[in-house]
């Protein structure tokens, strides 16, 4: 009786949430990086060095860190319908400012507050989840949540640069165009988002009574079984050394992520793509393959029941694809370097975001996740500002590849040597849950 109700209740949140949440983070994403392809023509337009055109783009990163854990903080307390609908408002309304930007200074300016507007949006996503998944669905949901990253790229690609191609319409610049029309769909769903989005599980209208009183018990005994082995307040939490060490795992993925994906757009270009559209299509292999990448690991490790070593194998996939890039930059070989980088990137996020659920609960696992994402995310500045610097000293992205290939290297020993993180609830999966 309880595996049907289990499975009716599973499917119906799956449909509810995943769909929103995927669409959601695409338009996250398709903001936040828009600006990559944008720098095919506003860096010449405003006359920025690849150093200080990473230098602004990654400004986002300091707002995001600064506001992420006040940000989760609040959405615990106020709830994630009100919450996540202002952060998509407001980061829509910066996205569509990053058009009036005239040099260096206004575009690092407004990348700051783009990065304040939209922080806490994806942890808050991540402890939403919680409250409506027991533990052995969190790789499979961040990963399918995740998806919209990948499609954002793959998908916003050809879109962004067609619409650079549109320069001269209304007497505005193609990627003054871009950055308008791809914001106003944001400021719409964010709207939409007070009507449709629900806290928790027990407000759910979509759920039988029988379906609410097994998941309010499901999650309860998962939590139960966390507080037995240690209950943490937020401050313990943030300052846990395995939260410590999850955040310096991180913080080497997304710079070297970060720093490749701000780039990629040029790298093709500078390998001989010619035109801007041929740029946007080509782009979409990384990040087809990292999609692909990202939903099937997430599988794997939530069959498994396993997330260290996932992780590890992810963090290693990504320093080969990143040496093989710089190795073979100038040649078409540098986009399949950064195609297995992507897998790599891509594939790590389901195991990881596994892990701080394991251990952590309540207002605890609210500040730790946003603040394992801040410090990550600081890798969202420093990655596109150093691939920039080396760029300009030697003329070519291959040792800034190198720089970021080692990164991942690191991340693979912070992970191999000190993330044993042992899942508290793993005693309450049910025996066929590894098969769903």
């Amino acid at each position: 009786m309880d595996d049907a109700i289990e499975k009716s209740a599973m499917r119906k949140i799956y449909i509810r949430l995943l769909p929103f949440a995927i669409f959601s983070y695409f338009l996250a994403y398709i903001d936040r990086i828009n600006v990559s392809f944008a720098g095919l023509t506003m860096q010449g337009d405003l006359q920025m060095s690849a150093a200080a055109f990473g230098f602004a783009a990654g400004t986002f990163y300091w707002g995001y860190f600064l506001f992420e854990v006040p940000s989760n903080v609040i959405m615990e307390k106020v709830g994630a319908r009100l919450w996540i609908a202002r952060i998509m408002i407001t980061w829509g309304i910066f996205a569509g400012l990053t058009s009036l930007v005239a040099g260096p200074n206004s575009f690092a300016t407004v990348r700051f507050f783009l990065g304040v507007a939209e922080a806490g949006f994806f942890p808050g996503i991540v402890l939403y989840f919680t409250y409506w998944f027991p533990s052995y669905h969190h790789a499979r949901i961040v990963s399918g949540f995740l998806i919209g990253l990948p499609i954002a790229v793959a998908g916003g690609a050809p879109l962004s640069t067609a619409i650079l191609g549109l320069d001269g319409m209304f007497g505005l610049r193609g990627w003054q165009l871009m950055y308008i029309a791809e914001a106003i769909p944001t400021v719409l769903i964010g709207i939409v988002t007070l009507f449709v989005l629900t806290d928790r599980p027990e407000q759910a209208k979509f759920l039988t009574n029988e379906e609410k009183t097994w998941l309010a018990n499901k999650l309860l005994a998962e939590r139960k079984a966390k507080e037995a082995v240690q209950t943490f307040t937020m401050w313990q939490a943030m300052f846990d050394r395995k939260v410590l060490l999850l955040a310096l795992n991180y913080f080497g993925i997304v710079v070297a992520s970060l720093g490749m994906l701000i780039f990629i757009p040029q790298i093709i270009k500078s390998i001989g793509a010619h035109s801007n559209m041929t740029v946007g299509w080509l782009t979409m292999i990384p990040y087809i393959c990292g999609g692909i990448s990202l939903v099937v690991w997430g599988r794997i490790s939530d069959r498994m029941q396993e997330r260290r070593y996932n992780l590890l194998g992810t963090c290693l996939v990504s320093a080969i694809g990143l040496f093989i890039a710089g190795y073979m930059m100038g040649t078409w070989w540098a986009l399949v370097g950064m195609s297995i980088a992507a897998m790599g990137f891509y594939g790590s996020k389901g195991p990881f975001w596994a892990m701080p659920p394991m251990f952590l609960t309540g207002t605890a696992a609210a500040a730790s996740i946003a603040w394992i994402n801040s410090i990550g995310n600081l890798g969202g500045f420093f990655g596109p500002w150093y691939v920039g610097v080396m760029k300009d000293l030697t003329g070519s992205y291959a040792g800034g590849l190198y720089g970021l290939a080692l990164l991942c290297l690191g991340s693979a020993v912070v992970c191999a040597f000190f993330l044993n993180i042992q899942n508290a609830t793993k005693q309450t999966v049910p025996a066929g849950a590894q098969a769903d």
